[in-house]
């Protein structure tokens, strides 16, 4: 039979009450966030507020579909049947949904859950005590032309130095100033003390100036000229010299940064088109894994994964844990990671080669005699 279809028919609404399935992503979501026990009394949105668990429900929902836009997000909470469930009908707008994600309510929010998700797993048996860890390269939003490094700051700053030093000298030697200090000890008060004795005389060359207008040449005019060409001059050095500290303030530990995202190191990834070893600003990303759930990540800017293994275990609270076996590459073999698992991890156990673990049982490396590990060692004596 055909159906009558027509669009100004007037209707009356049945409100009915929808409830997902049992197997529903939304059941788990919401068992996951309301194990959680938030307590927070702080809402989201203007003029109407939102709770804030009914916003990490839509969130992790939305995450679960494939939905990362603000926007489409929106449109979801406004056109699913389980979004709606999530949220009992609030539909909060793209601004809402933007500024809860970058809120440090959800990041304090997204550890406390991860630790919540990692027992329900476990409860759930559908984890083991096997922890993978490894990482990726993540390009930054940034341009990769617009690097910074470290070693040609220190060089560009040494050679600032020099020159103020320089100057400095002249000057002392001009107008008897006090002892000029060394380029290590040099610092921006010297150098403002410099500039404001400048100024000072500077202003008594403009009333000697005034006071001898018909004399021609004018000795005080030439002076103030060469002396108002040295201070501009000093000027320009100082301001070089507040750049280089600052470009080293952000550098930090790091050997470069990006003008556009300054918390981006320059390191090499997979994606190399050119085939040049080119630098591009980029995040290391760690995470840790078990049956494809994520147990736990974090974000370092060291290129290597050397440096990142402590900093992730202890993000993790791996100590606190039951026994467990952390298993990762030979990017993670170092004597200093080595020695804290031994020191501070003893009851789990590590599997982590190093870097010529496998070349060590080969039998050329074994039959080599260029490879002080092959000569024999006397104790006694202490040679080999």
């Amino acid at each position: 039979m055909h159906t009558y279809y027509n669009m100004n028919q007037l209707t009356l609404d049945i409100t009915t009450s929808y409830i997902p399935k049992k197997e529903n992503t939304a059941w788990f979501i919401n068992e996951l966030v309301e194990s959680l026990q938030i307590s927070d009394p702080y809402f989201f949105g203007r003029p109407r507020e939102y709770d804030l668990a009914a916003m990490l429900k839509l969130v992790l929902f939305a995450y679960t579909r494939s939905v990362f836009s603000s926007r489409k997000i929106e449109q979801l909470a406004e056109e699913s049947l389980p979004a709606r469930w999530l949220t009992q009908e609030q539909l909060p707008s793209y601004r809402t949904i933007a500024r809860f994600r970058v809120s440090v309510e959800i990041e304090n929010l997204l550890t406390k859950g991860l630790d919540s998700l990692v027992d329900y797993l476990r409860k759930c048996q559908l984890i083991d005590d096997a922890v993978f860890i490894d990482g990726t390269k993540i390009l930054a939003d940034a341009n990769k032309y617009s690097f910074v490094w470290k070693k040609s700051t220190i060089k560009f700053d040494q050679m600032n130095r020099e020159t103020i030093l320089q100057m400095m000298a002249e000057l002392k030697e001009a107008y008897r100033n006090k002892q000029i200090p060394d380029g290590s000890s040099l610092t921006l008060e010297m150098v403002d003390e410099v500039i404001t004795r400048m100024e000072l005389r500077l202003e008594e060359l403009e009333e000697k100036v005034k006071e001898t207008k018909k004399v021609s040449p004018n000795p005080a005019k030439q002076e103030r000229r060469t002396l108002k060409s040295q201070k501009r001059k000093l000027i320009e050095r100082r301001e070089r010299m507040v750049e280089h500290q600052t470009r080293l303030s952000i550098c930090g530990t790091r050997n470069s940064y990006s003008k556009t995202d300054h918390e981006a190191t320059f390191m090499r990834v997979k994606e190399d088109p050119m085939r040049n070893g080119q630098l591009k600003p980029a995040y290391n990303l760690q995470i840790a894994t078990c049956n494809q759930f994520v147990l736990g990540y974090d974000v370092y800017q060291n290129p290597t994964d050397t440096k990142t293994l402590i900093p992730l275990l202890e993000r993790m609270n791996i100590a606190e844990q039951e026994k467990t076996y952390l298993v990762a590459d030979a990017g993670y073999g170092s004597e200093r990671n080595y020695r804290y698992l031994e020191d501070e991890l003893s009851t789990h156990t590590a599997l982590i080669p190093y870097g010529t673990m496998h070349k060590e049982k080969s039998r050329k490396w074994q039959t080599d005699e260029r490879k002080i590990i092959n000569w024999m060692y006397h104790a006694e004596e202490d040679y080999y």
